[in-house]
Order: C-alpha cells, then sequence, then structure tokens
C-alpha cells in the first residue's frame, strides 16, 4: 500500500501539504496542488478515510439498521437513504436483525467501534430502550418508518389517516362487512391503523366486530393463514383491508384456494404501495407510502444532526398516505 510519506516524496513537498492539499480545507497554491495530485495518480495512493476521521471524530459512515431485508417495503427506502448519503459524501452500511434486540444490539456495539456517525433505524418498537438510551448520549439517531415517540426524530407517514381513507373508501363502494388483517400490536404504526379503521366505521355507522379482526399478522404466510381461518368461521365477509401488502397477498391466495373471486366475492385492500401490487392478480388496490422520499429524508436529517454545531430540536416529520385505486377492490 502506498503511504502519504511516498506521495510526499514523489511530490517533492512535506506530508502534511499533502495532507493540506487532499483535504481541501487548508489553502494549497495550485503548482502545489498539481504536484501533489499528478503523484497521488502516478502512485495509485488511496487515502485512509479511517485515519482521516481520527482526526475529525468522523468517519463519514452511517449505520441503517432495518428488522427484515426480504420485506417489500425497504428497497425504495434504502434506495433513498443511499442516494442522499452518496450527496453528502457518506457511506451507508446495511445490518439486518430479523426483528432480534440482541442481534440489533450487537451490530449497534460493533458500528461504534468503528466510528459510525450516526444510525438510521426501522426497528422500533417496545423493548427497545437501548435506542432511546443513543439518543439520551448524543449520539445522532433517526427513526424511519416506525415510531417510539415524539422526543426521537422520526420520518414516518400519516398510518391512522391512511387506514381511515383505505376503510371508508371501501365502505363508499358498498362493502359492509369488511375484515381487518393486522400486524403486530406492539409497533405503533399497527395501533394507527386499527385505530383509522375503527374510526371509519364508527363514522360511517358499522359496528366494530371484534370476530372480524386478526392482529399479529406478519407476512403473506400468516396473511393466508388468518384469511383461511375467518373463512372457514363462515362470516359474511365482503372485503378485507390487509396493513400490508405482504398480509394482502396472502389473503387473496387463500380467498382463491377457498373457491373464490377477487373482487368479485370478496374484495382486497393493502398497504404499501410495493413494487408487487400492480402484478397481482388482480393488480392490488393498496396505500401508498412514499418510501424513497422517507428514505431520503431520514438521511438528510441524520446528516444533518450529524454536521450541525448545535444539535437542531427532534423533529416528527409525517408524510401523507395516498390510495392507489387498481382492480382488487369493487
Amino acid at each position: 500500500m502506498v503511504t502519504i510519506k511516498e506521495v510526499a516524496e514523489r511530490a517533492g513537498v512535506s506530508t502534511s501539504t499533502v495532507s493540506r492539499a487532499l483535504s481541501g480545507k487548508i489553502p494549497v497554491n495550485d503548482e502545489t496542488k498539481q504536484k501533489v495530485l499528478l503523484a497521488v495518480k502516478e502512485l495509485n495512493y488511496q487515502p485512509n478515510v479511517l485515519a482521516q476521521g481520527l482526526k475529525d471524530g468522523k468517519s463519514r459512515t452511517l449505520g441503517l439498521i432495518i428488522p427484515n431485508v426480504r420485506n417489500l417495503v425497504f428497497p425504495a427506502a434504502i434506495r433513498g437513504i443511499e442516494d442522499m448519503a452518496k450527496k453528502h459524501g457518506y457511506t451507508v452500511v446495511l445490518c439486518n436483525t430479523d426483528e432480534d434486540v440482541e442481534t440489533e444490539k450487537f451490530y449497534i456495539d460493533n458500528l461504534r467501534r468503528r466510528l459510525i456517525d450516526g444510525f438510521i433505524f426501522s426497528t422500533a418498537r417496545p423493548g427497545h430502550e437501548h435506542l432511546l438510551e443513543l439518543k439520551r448520549e448524543g449520539f445522532p439517531v433517526v427513526f424511519l418508518i416506525r415510531q417510539m415517540g415524539e422526543d426521537v426524530d422520526t420520518i414516518t407517514v400519516d398510518n391512522y389517516k391512511g387506514a381511515y381513507d383505505a376503510t371508508k373508501y371501501m365502505l363508499l363502494r358498498g362493502l359492509k362487512n369488511i375484515a381487518f388483517i393486522n400486524g403486530h400490536m406492539d409497533i405503533f404504526l399497527y395501533q394507527q391503523r386499527f385505530e383509522g379503521y375503527k374510526k371509519a366505521l364508527e363514522e360511517a355507522g358499522f359496528p366494530f366486530k371484534e370476530e372480524m379482526v386478526v392482529h399479529e399478522v406478519y407476512g403473506w404466510e400468516d396473511g393466508y393463514q388468518a384469511m383461511t381461518n375467518l373463512l372457514k368461521k363462515n362470516l359474511k365477509i365482503d372485503g378485507v383491508f390487509a396493513t400490508s401488502d405482504p398480509k394482502a397477498i396472502g389473503v387473496i391466495r387463500a380467498i382463491k384456494d377457498f373457491g373464490l373471486k377477487v373482487p368479485d366475492d370478496i374484495s382486497v385492500m393493502g398497504f404499501d404501495n410495493s413494487d408487487m401490487a400492480p402484478l397481482l392478480d388482480p393488480p392490488l388496490t393498496t396505500v401508498s407510502q412514499p418510501f424513497y422520499e422517507m428514505g431520503a429524508k431520514a438521511c438528510e436529517r441524520l446528516i444533518k444532526i450529524i454536521e450541525a454545531k448545535k444539535k437542531p430540536k427532534a423533529k416528527v416529520e409525517v408524510l401523507p398516505a395516498e390510495i392507489v385505486v387498481r382492480k382488487s377492490v369493487v
């Protein structure tokens, strides 16, 4: 590996001059700078980013911690984060926890030892007090999609209104018995979506029916099983609101395996507008989340916190969710 000393010898200057010329923080006359750049090119010198980070306390590296890399909501968000990071000269390290707290703590500890500048977390849920402890320590942290209170920087979507609007849309289409396939209720966004669903029913004058609701559903397999169980109860279901597109995929499959048609017999609404939604049969009507924008905003917010001389006040930014109409609802 070529050293900065070798570059200095080739350029005929001191190592400190090489350092100044490459950093761009301290002016160096053009002739000297060109000598240094030529020597760098001839020797194929690669600056030691870690060593530079030790000097100014920054590695220009961000940690992104997500619960499941296979989840359809993350590709667009990750792309938004990476594009924004690249724009500002940062690198992103992606870690997948599989919703395991100990795995999450392991990644946090390891990345902090490697001079990570800040974290974006999409894993927040009760029992993750270690995330709030990072915030209390003054370590730069931004939550994405999931939320833990108002005093931590967060980029999320309007889950309550998104679910309210989706349920109201189905009711206005003439559906009267709408089942609700939900996620884990210890995650705040699923609490919000549940409340939005109930509010829309209440305003329309329809009674809330506990037997039409299934919580703790994770992916499409769980969605399939949950819908199968509902169908076996012979409930008069004419619509299903699934609080994620993967759940909706499982619901549609279960309806078809039961010999019924979507939407002729049962309409299905999703929540996400993942890349798979328009490819389903029928194409899925769903609540769209602006994942790319959310990711980009989360990264921009984190970099702002990292680079600010005075830490800005924490802010929860809630982006709008919009219904994308396709053919899975009558």
